[in-house]
């Protein structure tokens, strides 16, 4: 079995807890209220600032250079792809991107900046990669399972996530992270997966910060 694998299989409670939650059911139906997808937006523009330098940081520590484009690659297109969804969020909806990060965005974001940071690179590679790929399932799912995709407030953010070219840079993600545990050992591929099972933990949590409005209690 290759690690990808059992570390999919070590999430499912996570990520059927994910799919069950309020924010992803009612943005799926399109009835999620406007404010909860605003403080969404805003709060992923911050995380996603930080999660660009994280992949620049982690593109730097690998060895093979195929691996490097890659992990470059993926910052640009974090960049220059999203943000655009973004900025045509911000046009639409009253968003503020200078404001504060939540809690659980910052707690998110100063992990991965830990792990890039001080880390063995394989289990960095373990902590950024539930973001690709529950979005694409997260995404997928969605796309599947709605009714009202011509409707939907919502689709364009719904369509980035779900789409081919997304899927392609995610099975690439999850390659590099199966080569780089053949090479590990077993306990080394035991804390790649109770990293990969932290950060997908965190998912829940950005969801749930966005439905819950989440504010700082001081």
């Amino acid at each position: 079995m290759k690690w990808s694998e059992s570390a999919w299989e070590s999430i499912q409670p996570v990520y059927n807890k994910i799919l069950q939650q309020p924010f992803i059911s009612e943005l799926m139906n399109g009835t999620l209220d406007r404010q909860k997808f605003e403080f969404y937006i805003q709060q992923d523009a911050l995380y996603l600032a930080e999660f660009t330098k994280v992949l620049s940081i982690v593109a730097s520590k690998l060895d093979k250079s195929e691996h490097i484009s890659a992990f470059l690659y993926f910052a640009k297109n974090t960049i220059f792809v999203e943000q655009v969804l973004h900025e045509s969020f911000f046009k639409e909806y009253s968003v503020n991107a200078l404001a504060e990060a939540s809690p659980a965005c910052l707690f998110y974001t100063s992990y991965l900046h830990r792990q890039s940071a001080n880390a063995p690179v394989e289990v960095a590679l373990a902590a950024i990669l539930p973001c690709f790929w529950i979005y694409r399932e997260v995404g997928d799912y969605i796309l599947k399972n709605q009714t009202n995709k011509e409707n939907n407030p919502y689709q364009k953010w719904i369509n980035t996530y779900g789409g081919v070219e997304y899927s392609a840079d995610v099975d690439r993600a999850i390659a590099i992270c199966n080569e780089l545990a053949e090479n590990c050992t077993e306990k080394q591929r035991q804390v790649m997966t109770e990293t990969f099972v932290m950060c997908s933990k965190f998912e829940w949590m950005f969801w749930d910060s966005a439905w819950r409005l989440e504010k700082w209690s001081i």
